[in-house]
């Protein structure tokens, strides 16, 4: 209930900051003066409405930044509730669950009875070495690139053994 209060607070401050910047003079109102915009200052008196508009502004600011502060600390502190909140913390308590479970000897399911009387294949002991890579074996020679015949010239096969043709 008071989130839902806090947010209508913060849209109406929001709203509220907005139409009071755009109702302001800018600094450079003065110069349009020159080019006949001189009886826009007459509307708030003399003085002008700078001051009135610039304290509501900054109030309405100070409400926004206090009510965005409350939102987030009401977010992040959510009371009664035991679930993580991101993404990091989700693989963090799969990783402690699967390592919990890892550490316990005799957790591994059995396999399904068919029926039969076979016993199961035991389990690979801790101490057998991994199997070796396979041999890799020598590479083969390179071999020349076939030129392109040249014109009126009948195509001539690589010399065997690597020798020049003559």
């Amino acid at each position: 209930m008071l989130r839902v209060f806090l947010t209508i607070v913060q849209v109406f401050s929001s709203l509220a900051i907005i139409g009071l910047v755009l109702l302001q003079r800018g600094k450079g109102a003065e110069a349009g003066a020159g080019f006949g915009a001189g009886a826009s200052g007459t509307v708030f008196g003399a003085r002008g409405a700078s001051t009135a508009l610039s304290r509501a502004t900054a109030i309405f600011a100070a409400v926004f930044m206090i009510n965005s502060l409350l939102l987030t600390y009401m977010g992040t502190h959510s009371v009664g509730t035991s679930q993580p909140k991101s993404i990091l913390d989700v693989a963090g308590e799969k990783a402690d669950k699967a390592s919990q479970g890892a550490n316990k000897p005799g957790l591994t399911p059995a396999p399904a009875s068919t029926g039969s009387s076979a016993t199961p294949a035991p389990a690979p002991s801790a101490t057998t070495a991994p199997a070796a890579p396979p041999a890799e074996t020598a590479p083969a020679p390179e071999q020349p690139a076939p030129t392109a015949p040249q014109s009126g010239a009948a195509p001539s096969a690589p010399a065997p053994n690597g020798a020049a043709p003559k």
